[in-house]
């Protein structure tokens, strides 16, 4: 995959920036058409961010269950702007940008290059139109564009298989991608777990046993280096423990059913089983590409087994590592949404044969068009059965988050507490650094969690409570209800509480 920097080119980027551009305006919370990005989650990695850019040991004094590297994407974003989230809108179009790029390569390995050309804003208008795109901002379309990267590498080696080899670069790149990946969300690992064993195989079949494992070496090798900025962050904060327990253990014996209590062989499959049902039917957008996509692939005249399965292979350890926990949200089928490429490869293969020659001046002024309309069928895909954008509806000052801003910005340096879910969003919006470790209630039941949180209000150690739906009847004792705002959006409803630290504890 090289990179001529030359007009055409230079136009292709700015028609893939375009298409970013437009995609993610319409598709994404972050962006200016709507009044914020009122997602609990992404409002919980803003603030990890901010914390880590303020000083804040991840895990040790400030908590939340995802990896390093996705704290400091938000840590980035909260540098262009401390109270928005246009520093995510902005590092999401960037990112868009490389989705597409890599959509391109991807389809002219089996497209012409006009065609593909034409083709490459609707697979991701497909993904970012379905529910698994959420409301933006998620871990996965962090690393999409990593995912894109090795499937492109992985598609390319087993097309020429065996004439080419897998060269050492793509091996070592592809080992640093997935240990970013395994410090943002260590879920889709599966993705490189099967990539990495696919290709040794081929290569164990071609080359022998000692080339197989020299690969397998050169992908580890890459794969450690995104560790060591961490190992030294957390060792020279004395929190290497904190990392281990936040990140692995709560993740793996509390958030999910992965301990020796939870559910035997055949419950498991049968929830897999149903789990993928579930994720086809939220996603129809771009299943109904992925799944003719991966039978493209596999059939084929003159194939041997390895290339046929390779794609499957690559599908079922990508799924498996989301959803073995047995939890599935509908945020995390987002990553199965690259082989949605696939089906709009075959696509452009058929219109390809289809096509008849015209004259040269005639196919440059029709793909140019075809272009245009891609990029507004793409917007419309996603105006028109995207989630998100009935919110573009709601008014700024009509939102909980606004009118609570409104009595918090009286305070000087006010701290703040989120009991009852994750971060709201009022963190961001009034510009606070969290200054306890359990500043929101996580997805997760631990004890400690409640225990603390109960303490920093009976303590009155915090200025501001905001809660959701309910709230411990120890508040009452240092703390007063200011304000009461109902919230709903689609089928769910939420009643909003904001409290106030009492003037006379302050005085006391």
């Amino acid at each position: 995959m090289e990179i001529v920097i030359n007009k055409k080119n230079c136009g292709k980027m700015i028609y893939l920036a375009v298409a970013a551009f437009l995609l993610i305006t319409f598709a994404s919370r972050s962006s200016f058409l709507y009044p914020y990005n009122d997602w609990d989650d992404a409002n919980s990695y803003f603030s990890m961010g901010k914390a880590l850019f303020n000083g804040k040991v991840l895990y040790k004094d400030i908590y939340d269950q995802k990896g390093g590297y996705l704290y400091l994407f938000y840590g980035l974003a909260y540098l262009i702007s401390h109270t928005t989230f246009r520093g995510v809108y902005i590092l999401e179009i960037l990112l868009a940008i490389a989705d597409l790029f890599l959509i391109l390569q991807i389809l002219k390995l089996y497209t012409k290059d006009s065609t593909a050309l034409v083709l490459t804003p609707l697979p991701l208008a497909a993904v970012f139109s379905s529910r698994s795109f959420y409301w933006g901002g998620s871990a996965e379309e962090i690393f999409f564009p990593l995912l894109l990267l090795g499937l492109y590498l992985f598609l390319q080696y087993f097309k020429y298989y065996p004439e080419r080899q897998m060269k050492r670069s793509s091996l070592f790149v592809t080992g640093l991608m997935a240990g970013i990946v395994a410090n943002i969300k260590y879920t889709s690992l599966g993705f490189f777990f099967a990539w990495m064993m696919w290709i040794a195989l081929a290569i164990l079949i071609e080359k022998g046993l000692a080339e197989s494992l020299k690969a397998c070496g050169i992908f580890l090798s890459g794969m450690v280096i995104p560790f060591f900025p961490w190992i030294i962050y957390f060792a020279t904060h004395d929190a290497l423990y904190y990392w281990y327990w936040a990140y692995v253990l709560n993740n793996v014996s509390v958030y999910s059913n992965l301990n020796g209590e939870g559910p035997g062989l055949w419950e498991r499959v049968y929830s897999l089983i149903k789990l993928l049902y579930w994720a086809i039917l939220s996603n129809r957008n771009y299943f109904i590409f992925l799944i003719p996509g991966i039978f493209f692939t596999f059939l084929g005249k003159g194939k041997k087994l390895i290339q046929r399965f390779s794609v499957p292979i690559l599908f079922f350890f990508l799924f498996l590592g989301i959803y073995i926990g047995g939890v599935g949200l509908f945020y995390y089928a987002l990553p199965l949404g690259i082989f949605t490429v696939l089906g709009f490869a075959m696509v452009g293969c058929c219109w390809d044969k289809f096509l008849s020659y015209r004259k040269e001046q005639k196919i440059i002024t029709g793909h140019a068009v075809g272009c245009v309309l891609s990029i507004l069928v793409g917007t419309a895909l996603i105006y028109y059965t995207s989630m998100n954008t009935d919110f573009m509806k709601v008014k700024k000052e009509d939102h909980f988050l606004y009118q609570f801003q409104t009595i918090v910005s009286q305070e000087e340096n006010p701290s703040l507490l989120n009991i009852g879910c994750l971060d709201a969003g009022l963190y961001t919006v009034c510009d606070i650094i969290p200054n306890c470790q359990w500043f929101q209630t996580n997805g997760i039941n631990l004890d400690i969690m409640h225990r603390e949180q109960e303490r920093y209000i009976r303590e009155g150690l915090i200025t501001f409570i905001i809660a959701r739906d309910f709230y411990p009847a120890v508040i009452w004792e240092k703390y007063e209800l200011v304000a009461e705002v109902p919230y709903s959006w689609k089928d769910q409803s939420f009643t909003y509480y904001l409290f106030r630290k009492n003037e006379v504890n302050d005085t006391m």
